[in-house]
C-alpha cells in the first residue's frame, strides 16, 4: 500500500515506515500529524484518485525531528565588470516516519483525533464566511476631453519652444565685442 501526498508545495509518495525530510512545520518532535492533503491511495485491490483530493484519505506520520539542512551556496558573478556575490542558505526540515495510511478516514482510531492535522482541504460548504468587507468609493469618471485639444505631443513641442525662447536672451554683448574688434583693426 502507498499513498501520494502533499506538504510544503511538494508531493511525495510514501509507504509505511518510509523516513521523509519535509519542509519545517511548526510540531514538536514526537508529535503526531494526520495528513489530510492525499492525492492517491493504492490499496491492495483498489486505487484511489482524487479529484484533485481523495476526501476520504489520511496519512498518520510521527515528527523524529527538525533540523536545518546541509549549506547551499549561490554564487553569483558577471565576468569583466569585477561583480561577485556569495551568499549561503540552509533550509529548514522536519523528518517524519510514516505511520499508516487509511484510505477511509473513519477507520481511522479515535486517539488519532488528537493529532494536528496538516492542511486539511475545506469544501468551499464548510468554509467559514468571511469578514464583510468596508465598500470603496467608486472610482470618479474621467473627464470628456474637449475637440479642440492638440494632442499631447504637439503641446510639450510648444510649450518647450516657448520655454526655450524665454529662457536665452539673444548675447547682445557678444555682438558688441566683435564690433569693436573689427573697428579696431584699422
Amino acid at each position: 500500500m502507498f499513498a501520494v501526498i502533499k506538504t510544503g508545495g511538494k508531493q511525495y509518495v510514501v509507504k509505511e515506515g518510509d523516513v521523509l525530510s519535509i519542509e519545517k512545520l511548526e510540531v514538536e518532535p514526537g508529535q503526531r500529524l494526520l495528513f489530510g492533503e492525499v492525492l492517491l491511495v493504492e490499496a491492495d485491490d483498489r486505487t484511489l484518485i482524487g479529484t484533485p483530493l481523495v476526501d476520504t484519505a489520511a496519512v498518520v506520520a510521527q515528527v523524529l525531528k527538525t533540523y536545518k539542512d546541509e549549506k547551499v551556496l549561490v554564487f553569483k558573478k558577471k565576468r569583466r565588470k569585477q561583480y561577485r556575490r556569495t551568499r549561503g542558505h540552509r533550509q529548514l526540515l522536519t523528518e517524519v516516519k510514516i505511520e499508516k495510511i487509511y484510505p477511509d478516514t473513519a477507520a481511522v482510531p479515535s486517539e488519532s483525533l488528537k493529532f494536528e492535522t496538516v492542511k486539511k482541504a475545506v469544501p468551499a460548504a464548510e468554509a467559514p464566511a468571511a469578514a464583510p468587507v468596508k465598500a470603496k468609493k467608486a472610482p470618479k469618471p474621467p473627464k470628456p476631453k474637449a475637440e479642440a485639444e492638440e494632442p499631447p505631443v504637439k503641446a510639450k513641442k510648444a510649450r518647450a519652444a516657448k520655454a526655450g525662447a524665454a529662457a536665452k536672451p539673444a548675447p547682445a554683448g557678444k555682438a558688441k565685442a566683435g564690433a569693436k574688434k573689427a573697428g579696431t583693426a584699422k
